[in-house]
This record gives structure tokens, C-alpha cells and sequence, in this order.
């Protein structure tokens, strides 16, 4: 599955629009990675833990988009976007989406 965050991917036709798909993740830390961090932040720096929970979020959150889009008969999803929150102090949520289309790769004629 084609997935791009442009409107017009390059080398394709876009011959249908199926409609917005979307994946969404509510991650949270455990809480022995909550206080690790805790102490983390205290000293400044990158939180690693975070960094992995939310790019696991992120992957898996595409992988959603997909299984939706794929479910609504598309082979690929232009305009994908990300967007994330904050529900309460230990939880992030990660949504993926786009909208679901069916292309067709142009023939090149020179």
C-alpha cells in the first residue's frame, strides 16, 4: 500500500477517492518507565523510553490506517497526516490518517 503524505504522489494517477481513514494508538508508560522518567527529566535530556513508546505508536497507528484502508478496497493513502495528545498524565494518544484512494501508476510515454 502506497502511503504519502502529498496529494498527487509522483508516477501516479489518482482514479478514486474512497474517503478518510484513520488509526488511532492511546499508549501509556508503565509505571516503573513513568518514575524512571521522572527522574530523567529532572536532569534535562532526551527521555528515551517516551521516544520509543511513541514511535512504536506512531508504526502502529499507520499499520491501522491501513488495515481501514484496505478494508474499504484502496491501494494507497494520500495526505497522511499525524496528530497527538495528551489523555491525563500518563497516557499519549497518536492518530494516523489520510484519505483512502485507488491509483493507478502512469504509463511513461517517451
Amino acid at each position: 500500500m502506497l502511503v504519502t503524505t502529498v496529494e498527487h504522489p509522483a508516477g501516479y494517477r489518482v482514479d478514486k477517492a474512497l474517503g478518510q481513514v484513520y488509526g488511532v494508538v492511546v499508549r501509556s508508560r508503565g509505571l516503573g518507565g513513568n518514575i524512571m522518567a521522572v527522574f530523567k527529566s529532572l536532569g534535562g535530556g532526551e527521555i528515551h523510553q517516551y521516544t520509543r513508546m511513541l514511535e512504536d505508536a506512531r508504526r502502529q497507528a499507520i499499520d491501522r490506517m491501513v488495515e481501514n484502508a484496505t478494508a474499504m478496497g484502496a491501494n494507497a493513502v494520500v495526505m497522511m497526516r499525524f496528530d497527538s495528545s495528551e489523555l491525563g498524565q500518563t497516557m499519549a494518544e497518536v492518530v494516523a490518517y489520510g484519505t483512502a484512494v485507488i491509483v493507478t501508476a502512469e504509463q511513461n510515454l517517451t
